[in-house]
């Protein structure tokens, strides 16, 4: 099990820009496909983008491609979203999560996932 703790969440104005921190105890941390999700208000969990362990592939959401980069520092146990050109829509709570297998290279699915932390708001006015 890993544990993660979030942190870099606020409100900024559209076209503003947040970093999120996200960071692992527990297993080992740079064994671990990592991911990010969001949830608004009234609507389902869903991806917004994932990192190998390596850090090699990165894959995102459609809706947050070329606004969004997400990076891994495992000397530090580190995950980030850097999040630029923000806009209303992404408004959420943001969750970062950890694959529930060390063998799992790489997804996407939100039950690949096995850990997750407690969420950081994010609010994007207009």
């Amino acid at each position: 099990q890993v544990q993660l703790v979030e942190s870099g969440g606020g409100l900024v104005q559209a076209g503003g820009s947040l970093r999120l921190s996200c960071v692992a105890s527990g297993r080992t941390f740079s064994l671990s496909a990592m991911g990010w999700f969001r949830q608004a208000p009234g609507k389902d969990r869903e991806f917004v983008a994932a990192i190998t362990w390596s850090g090699g592939i990165k894959d995102y959401a459609d809706s947050v491609k070329g606004r969004f980069t997400i990076s891994r520092d495992n000397a530090k146990n580190t995950v980030y979203l850097q999040m630029n050109s923000l806009k209303p829509e992404d408004t959420a709570v943001y969750y970062c999560a950890a694959a529930a297998s060390s063998s799992t290279y790489y997804t996407r699915r939100e039950a690949d996932f096995g850990s997750w932390g407690q969420g950081t708001q994010v609010t994007v006015s207009s």
